[in-house]
This record gives C-alpha cells, sequence and structure tokens, in this order.
C-alpha cells in the first residue's frame, strides 16, 4: 500500500501554494463566520432591546476590526475561487503566478477601499 506523497520545501514555498492554502484558510474561517452571524441575526430579530444590544455590541473595535477582516477574507476567498475557475474552464494553463499576484492584490485594494469608505 502506498503512502501519501508529501511536500518538500520548494513545494510549500511556491507562490500557488500560498494561494491554495489563503483560499483553504479563508474558507474555513468564512465557514466558522456564519453561525455567529445567524445567531446575532436571530437575537436581533427577536425583540427591540435584543437588536440595540447587538448594535452597541458591534461598536466595539473588536467588532470593528471583525468586520475589516471579514471584508479581506471574502475578497481573498472570491478572488481565489475565481483564480480556481479560470484555471478549471479557462483557455490558458498552468499556475499563472500574475494571476496570483493580481487576486492578492485585489484582496487588499478591497480591504483598504473597506477602511476608507468605513468611516
Amino acid at each position: 500500500m502506498s503512502s501519501r506523497p508529501t511536500l518538500d520545501y520548494r513545494a510549500k514555498s511556491h507562490l500557488s501554494y500560498f494561494a491554495y492554502a489563503c483560499h483553504r484558510f479563508s474558507g474555513l474561517l468564512l465557514a466558522c463566520f456564519i453561525p455567529l452571524h445567524f445567531l446575532m441575526l436571530s437575537q436581533s430579530l427577536r425583540e427591540a432591546e435584543g437588536f440595540e444590544a447587538s448594535l452597541k455590541l458591534t461598536d466595539f473595535w473588536v467588532f470593528k476590526f471583525g468586520e475589516w477582516f471579514l471584508v479581506i477574507l471574502l475578497a481573498i476567498h472570491l478572488t481565489g475561487g475565481i483564480r480556481l475557475l479560470m484555471m478549471e474552464f479557462g483557455s490558458w494553463r498552468g499556475l499563472r503566478k500574475g494571476w496570483i499576484q493580481v487576486s492578492i492584490l485585489c484582496a487588499i485594494a478591497c480591504g483598504l477601499l473597506f477602511l476608507y469608505f468605513a468611516n
């Protein structure tokens, strides 16, 4: 029975592995966020006091940072997913480091735009 192949340092230091890891990690964190979001939404929809309490809770700096981090995660996951779709269904082949760099820059730009327009 053959064992699973291991990746050496050279493979893990490649930019495409970084894009792969970011896409998977952002998907896991977004999946953890969704139940918390629904919990907060259900508490705010039950009564007016719950809604006010939820709004007061989001005024803390931790939640402001969390909103910014959520936008970054969504942008990373979106651009990584588009990159994967283009690799699967696009006419070009290969890893295309330029597409990885553009997807990272788009995610950073989304986060900076969120910070700019949030105030």
